[in-house]
């Protein structure tokens, strides 16, 4: 039974009601903006103003590393059509990466990575513009929603998008394979995104919608036809089955994030109170002021020198807080964030950048390489079909079918090269000479 177009919007706000708090809070992680999660009431107090900006922020490194290893190099044709030297898949092949370069995407693909690393999801819209060229237009996870088939074959059969105007306003846009239909909010609001009867039809006479991806001639009326068959909007999806939304690479960091922060908090109290060595005197007659409160008999200072009349006096120091356990706790737990992570240490710990070889270093990066291509397999997939729908606006027929190709993320040096091939010579058998 399908669903009429006010359930359409409505479920889609929904989803945007819903999701947007977990995307916020993995951008803010991000950018260092963390929560003072295991303080306590009292420590807040105290201290949550003074700290409140600070954070030894890890998140980063994480997303980081992996997207350093997400490159693309270029498409080429796949299966059959890979192995035909044809004067067609040539032209497919150099149109392709025309309209990568044209697009600015070996800018902005990393943009796209960046977002589905931190948020699990990322979106890329792909339309004509004016003049009939493919436009790509990569999107926030918080701003777009799409609907899988049914069948669980990884088919979208609509998607949504939402931003606000300079006037305050909402615009929506609804995608599916035969048309887009863009509602926008009657009045200007503030805040909370509005509830579906707000929306009415919007209907463009500028003849350009940049920012929803359907740029075209003018259009009078609020549904543009897609003549194309496919809805499209294309999902990035990090760490997810097919069909569903992605994870955030920062989903197992955060708690221990959170923790490291709070040993870095502690320190910092301890530097603050305890690491200045505090004296003391006993045995002596302290005095009072008018309003019989005891006034301090010494001053501390470098520059000062305690002394006493009576002969009862004695002196002596505290011992200053052992800030070394501090430190060992808070590289405990970049370990932790390390290992849940699956992170190269040195990432997160520069003091062990070194190691003994370069198949040493490949050892310890094998589970961190294998996540790499993991999730090349998976946008690979999605910006071939990017591109095949590129390839189809661009050239208007049907395009033949794509694979990402990607640089290795784990490539070796010239250095070992050339020692593999030495070593490939020595124990290659000498030739059998009959004679």
């Amino acid at each position: 039974m399908s669903k009429t177009m006010k359930e359409i919007i409505e479920e889609s706000l929904h989803h945007f009601r819903a999701a947007n708090p977990a995307y916020a809070r993995n951008e803010r992680y991000y950018r260092g903006k963390h929560d003072l999660a295991f303080a306590t009431e009292k420590f807040a107090s105290a201290f949550g103003s003074l700290f409140r900006e600070f954070a030894l922020n890890l998140c980063p490194a994480v997303c980081d590393a992996v997207r350093d290893k997400l490159r693309i190099t270029g498409f080429l044709p796949r299966g059959a059509a890979a192995t035909q030297a044809s004067a067609d898949v040539r032209r497919a092949t150099s149109l392709a990466q025309d309209i990568w370069h044209r697009n600015r995407m070996p800018i902005r693909s990393a943009e796209v990575h960046r977002e589905a690393l931190v948020n699990g999801d990322a979106y890329a819209i792909v339309w004509p513009d004016a003049e009939g060229k493919p436009v790509i237009h990569p999107n926030r996870a918080a701003n777009c929603f799409i609907v899988y088939d049914e069948e669980g074959r990884g088919q979208v059969v609509r998607a949504a998008k939402f931003w606000r105007t300079r006037d305050k306003r909402t615009r929506l846009n609804l995608f599916f394979p035969d048309r887009i239909e863009r509602y926008i909010t009657a009045r200007p609001g503030e805040g909370t995104l509005p509830s579906a009867d707000e929306f009415v039809p919007f209907r463009d006479t500028s003849g350009r919608d940049g920012r929803s991806g359907t740029s075209g001639k003018a259009s009078p009326g609020f549904a543009v036809a897609n003549p194309f068959g496919v809805v499209p909007v294309f999902h990035f999806a990090n760490n997810a089955d097919m069909g569903s939304f992605g994870r955030s690479e920062l989903e197992s960091a955060i708690p221990v994030q959170d923790g490291l922060n709070k040993s870095v908090l502690d320190m910092m109290v301890a530097m603050e109170f305890a690491a200045y060595r505090q004296r003391w005197a006993a045995g002596i007659e302290v005095q009072t002021d008018g309003e019989g409160r005891p006034d301090q008999p010494f001053k501390p200072g470098v520059d000062k020198l305690w002394l006493a009349q009576s002969p009862d006096a004695r002196f002596g120091d505290f011992d200053t807080a052992d800030l070394d356990q501090f430190i060992k706790v808070k590289d405990s737990f970049r370990v932790d964030i390390a290992s849940v992570t699956g992170t190269p240490l040195y990432y997160l710990l520069p003091s062990v950048r070194s190691f003994p070889s370069g198949e040493a270093q490949r050892k310890a990066e094998t589970r961190f390489i294998a996540k790499v291509r993991n999730r090349q397999a998976a946008f690979g997939h999605t910006w071939a079909e990017v591109m095949g729908f590129a390839l189809r606006i661009e050239a208007g027929s049907a395009a033949p079918r794509l694979e990402t190709e990607w640089e290795d993320p784990a490539a070796v040096s010239e250095r070992e090269l050339l020692e593999n091939e030495l070593l490939r010579r020595r124990l290659a058998p000498e030739p059998h000479n009959p004679a």
